[in-house]
């Protein structure tokens, strides 16, 4: 009895471990009894973060780690606007909310830990442009530099058009993306006669 607590709190652990961030139902895919949870949470081995959400005890946060449990929790949406422009150093605000790219139709995530500051994408403008990068161990889905300086010029209305002007500077002064990738995305957010003149401008 004692060996098989073991065991499966080892194999708890090592899942934890490469996942970085552990929710309860990533039990199940190692037929795991939840209740192991707990019992790694009453040694001490793992910390509770969030409503089901958990991750090893010690491990330290990242700049990022607000990211990573959003994305782990909604493994649908895309990081945009601006905390993707901050992941990509594209801006000097400091968002205290997790801005995140959802389908129309798809019913808005609510977490305990983050704020979220959801936004409805659809078509091309939801599915192009998005890159994958791992976070504390959990793989994101953030829109690329190129996306999001043609993503903050369509919601200029939310976010101001200082801030897109602002991330269409920073992206070409650091090379973060090719002119002829800024065009395109501007395309596909249908806002290329917006962004021309600022390009022209800084080119």
């Amino acid at each position: 009895m004692v060996s098989m607590v073991k065991n499966m709190i080892d194999q708890l652990m090592a899942t934890a471990q490469w996942k970085g961030l552990l929710r309860a139902r990533d039990l199940a895919e190692k037929n795991i009894p939840r209740e192991y949870l707990r019992r790694a949470s009453d040694q001490g081995l793992l910390e509770r973060i969030g409503r089901g959400l958990y991750r090893v005890s010690g491990t330290m946060a990242t700049d990022n780690q607000s990211l990573a449990e959003v994305c782990r929790k909604v493994p649908t949406g895309a990081v945009c606007l601006l905390s993707a422009l901050r992941f990509h150093d594209l801006t000097t605000q400091n968002p205290f909310e997790v801005w995140l790219a959802v389908a129309p139709k798809a019913r808005s995530p609510r977490m305990d830990t983050v704020t979220l500051r959801v936004v409805r994408f659809s078509g091309d403008s939801l599915t192009q442009g998005v890159e994958r990068h791992r976070v504390a161990g959990v793989e994101i889905c953030v829109y690329s530099a190129a996306k999001t300086v043609a993503d903050c010029f369509k919601f200029r209305n939310k976010i101001g058009i200082d801030v897109a002007v602002e991330a269409l500077r920073d992206c070409l002064r650091q090379r973060k993306a090719k002119v002829d990738d800024l065009v395109r995305y501007a395309r596909i957010c249908r806002v290329e006669r917006v962004m021309s003149p600022y390009m022209e401008a800084m080119l």
